[in-house]
Order: C-alpha cells, then structure tokens, then sequence
C-alpha cells in the first residue's frame, strides 16, 4: 500500500499509529464518501416523477464500484460485532452517522421511520451480499418504498393514527 500512495511504511504506521488505525481512517473517509455521494443523488433528482430517496440509494449501491465500497463497509460493520475492541468506534460512529444522514432527507413528520428504514436497507444489503440476488432484493425494496409511502400517507390523514404514532 505504502509503494502504491508513494510513501514507505514506515511513515505510514507514523501517521496513522497502527495497521487497524489507516483501516479505520480509510474506511471512515469511504463512509463519509458514501453518505454525501447519497446527498447528492438526491440532490440532482428533482421533481414529481422521481424514484423514492431509498430506491435511488438502493439502485446506487447496487451499481459495480459502490457495491464493492459499501461491501467493505457492511463487512467492518459486521467485524465490529466480533470485535468491538478494535472496530466499536467505527461500528458506533457509522450507524449514527447514517440514521443522521436518512433523517436529514425525511419530512419531520417521518423522521420516525429513519431507524426502519436503515435496517431495511442494511438487511437486504446483507441479504444481497451472502445470496448474491439482486433480483429478489430489489423486489423487497419496492415493497418496503410502498409501505412507507402507504402508512405515511394513513398517517397524514387520520387524526387518530398521527396521535398514536406521537406515543
């Protein structure tokens, strides 16, 4: 790595104190990649007739270069799990940062969903990784847009379920 970046090892370990400190910094710097890349997908697709934030994400994530960074991040965040030693910082520091980022994109009347909808995506994300079915995955993703959409909708007119989802 060093010979590829142009440095020596040495300076490397330097800067970065330790093999798991570059692979947490590395990857941190993907992340933060990742969640303004998200930012600015929705950003750039404006008007009525444009796909839900989720699918946009979801067809993004999909596609051969962003499938191979979110895959590390998926297996860091899966590491973390294993060994919170070494990874719980990172593991922390990338749920909350992108629950911040999905609640930003939401309307205040359904940043509730925010948790859900990361598990969604994480789950079938995973689900893509160990199965390799993109297919079926995307199927459940447009089922999952169609729910939100439908309970936000129920949720926005009826008196008594906008009271009951403020318990």
């Amino acid at each position: 790595m060093a010979k590829e970046v142009g440095t020596s090892a040495r300076l490397l370990i330097f800067h970065f104190h330790s093999k798991e400190g570059l692979v947490h910094d590395v990857l941190g710097e993907m992340q933060i990649r990742v969640q303004h890349s998200l930012k600015e997908l929705v950003a750039n697709n404006t008007g009525t007739d444009r796909p839900a934030p989720l699918r946009m994400f979801w067809d993004w994530a999909l596609m051969g270069r962003n499938f191979s960074h979110l895959r590390v991040l998926y297996q860091l965040h899966i590491l973390a799990g294993q060994d919170a030693k070494t990874y719980g910082k990172y593991l922390k520091r990338n749920s909350l940062n992108w629950l911040e980022a999905v609640q930003a994109m939401l309307k205040p009347s359904q940043r509730s969903l925010a948790t859900l909808i990361v598990a969604v995506f994480d789950g079938l994300f995973i689900e893509v990784m160990s199965s390799g079915d993109r297919r079926r995955a995307t199927v459940a993703i447009d089922q999952f847009v169609d729910m939100a959409r439908n309970y936000t909708a129920a949720r926005d007119s009826d008196p008594l379920i906008r009271a009951r989802s403020r318990l």
